[in-house]
């Protein structure tokens, strides 16, 4: 049974209700969950009786909200920070899904399938999205590995979901606007072909923020833009566009495609 005791947890965690009905064990000076998690979550396409793998798994909170609406039968959640492993370890005991997700503590760029126990249906991503050389660091040092390339690279963690998928099988991923071209790039050099993308903006004043992209191993070319996904109105904080809206009530980005 899910526990929901404070008491067990460190000064430097914390334990927060979220969407699904989920309880998530964070830490306190590290990743938050945040709207990029929930859409990545929303934009993965179901294989109930499937299998998956995540590429840096943080809390594992992506993985649980697949697992709360049933998108897969197990997952196994890669992270290199043994910290964030444990956390996915108990987030899983703390949701009741200790059966069905699996936290394997790792290099992306070392994970094969003898590590997922054969090929998966789908790999999915909330990836870093800076250079380990851009910018300003954090002075935290699991930040900086969560959101720097400091172990890997986007065309690692493509090469590792093309190691890891079937053919026809699908890699997901939420990224930078601004370094698309070089997702594309290391995509089609893994042989995953782009295939869904949707561009997220914050208003509809705003340049995008985010990007979801979906590639399929081995598939031909042929892209498929949806219309922008804008979350707010006007403001960012107040009340959502009906279009948000619709992916927190239906978990899905499908009508963003519809004519």
């Amino acid at each position: 049974m899910p526990m929901n005791d404070e008491s067990c947890l460190s000064a430097e965690e914390r334990l927060t209700p979220i969407n699904e009905r989920l309880t998530l064990l964070s830490r306190r000076r590290g990743l938050t969950f945040g709207t990029d998690s929930y859409l990545l979550a929303a934009f993965v396409r179901a294989c109930p009786s499937g299998t998956a793998a995540e590429l840096g798994g943080g809390t594992g909170v992506v993985s649980l909200l697949c697992l709360a609406r049933g998108k897969f039968a197990h997952i196994l959640s890669a992270e290199i920070q043994p910290e964030y492993a444990d956390l996915i370890r108990r987030n899983a005991a703390q949701n009741g899904f200790s059966d069905r997700l699996d936290a394997w503590e790792g290099d992306v760029r070392a994970l094969g399938v003898r590590q997922t126990g054969g090929e998966v249906n789908a790999v999915f991503s909330n990836p870093p999205y800076l250079r380990a050389d851009s910018g300003f660091g954090n002075d935290s040092d699991e930040m900086n590995a969560a959101r720097r390339e400091i172990n890997g690279t986007i065309r690692d963690f493509a090469l590792a979901a093309a190691r890891l998928l079937r053919w026809g099988g699908t890699f997901t991923v939420v990224y930078r606007p601004d370094r698309l071209t070089e997702l594309f790039v290391s995509l089609r050099e893994a042989n995953l072909e782009p295939k869904r993308m949707i561009l997220a903006h914050p208003t509809p004043a705003s340049p995008p923020s985010l990007v979801l992209v979906e590639a399929k191993k081995g598939a031909a070319e042929g892209l498929v833009t949806a219309r922008p996904l804008f979350l707010y109105p006007q403001d960012p904080g107040g009340a959502y566009t009906p279009d948000m809206q619709r992916v927190y009530d239906d978990f899905s980005l499908a009508h963003l495609f519809e004519s």
